[in-house]
């Protein structure tokens, strides 16, 4: 698979890696369809990219079926799907005010986890029906993960579970679709200059980024987005989480 040639949905497209993505994928001669709820920015970016935009809840089924159906009919086909719709709250297990929420729990997992494999078994099933490049390959899914599902610190028990769970689909996805010629990725980032980052103040941003083994700073979205294309170009990635952290241990 060439960049050039990819038609690829990104989830979360509307800011943040999935924005990154979009706006790299496109400069390098890619078509692209924005999944994000976010209207506003997201049809901002649409117009910037010259691309489209499609206001979708990844854990709704007729949303995602109705994305989908959409974004075939604006690039003709799609060959790859980018997964970086997510959300991080933070509660500690037992905390001032009682136990975990339990509904912050299961909205976190439903979003994270659910909502990345729904737009992947549906863009799968698209995907299936492509013509095979020379070597079978009819596309490529790349899910978000997190350093926080191997080392998840204290208040990330809900945001670790559901990153945890995307480090443990990506083999047997592969396998179940390597009969259609999709490969299944996942990317594990750590601490990354997204906007809810940026918000934080300055001198919490540095001590974030002193953690970080080397170089000494956060991630930049682009980077994400460098080794997004990076897999899809790359046919013998398959099956595999790839951690882009600078070597970061969460304590």
């Amino acid at each position: 698979m060439k960049l050039d040639t990819t038609r690829a949905v990104i989830t979360g497209g509307a800011s943040g890696l999935g924005a990154a993505t979009a706006r790299y994928f496109v400069n390098h001669g890619a078509k692209v369809a924005l999944f994000d709820l976010n209207e506003d920015s997201g049809t901002v970016l649409a117009e910037e990219l010259k691309c489209t935009f499609h206001k979708t809840n990844v854990i709704d089924e007729v949303s995602v079926k109705k994305s989908i159906s959409a974004a075939c009919a604006s690039m003709g086909k799609i060959t790859a799907t980018v997964n970086c719709a997510g959300i991080a709250p933070a509660a500690t297990t037992i905390g001032k005010n009682g136990p975990h929420p339990l509904h912050t729990f299961q909205k976190t997992v439903d979003v994270n986890l659910v909502g990345s494999f729904n737009v992947a078994r549906l863009a799968a099933e698209v995907m299936s029906r492509n013509d095979p490049e020379e070597d079978g390959a009819r596309g490529v899914i790349i899910n978000t993960a997190s350093v926080a599902a191997m080392d998840g610190q204290r208040g990330q028990a809900a945001y670790a579970a559901s990153k945890g769970g995307i480090v443990g689909l990506s083999l047997p996805m592969a396998r179940d679709l390597a009969r259609s010629g999709i490969r299944v990725m996942a990317i594990a980032p750590g601490i990354f200059l997204t906007p809810m980052l940026q918000s934080l103040p300055q001198e919490v941003q540095e001590q974030l980024a002193n953690d970080v083994t080397c170089p000494k700073r956060l991630g930049y979205p682009d980077e994400y987005a460098r080794l997004a294309a990076f897999i899809v170009e790359n046919g013998y990635l398959n099956g595999e989480v790839i951690r882009i952290d600078g070597a970061l241990r969460m304590q």
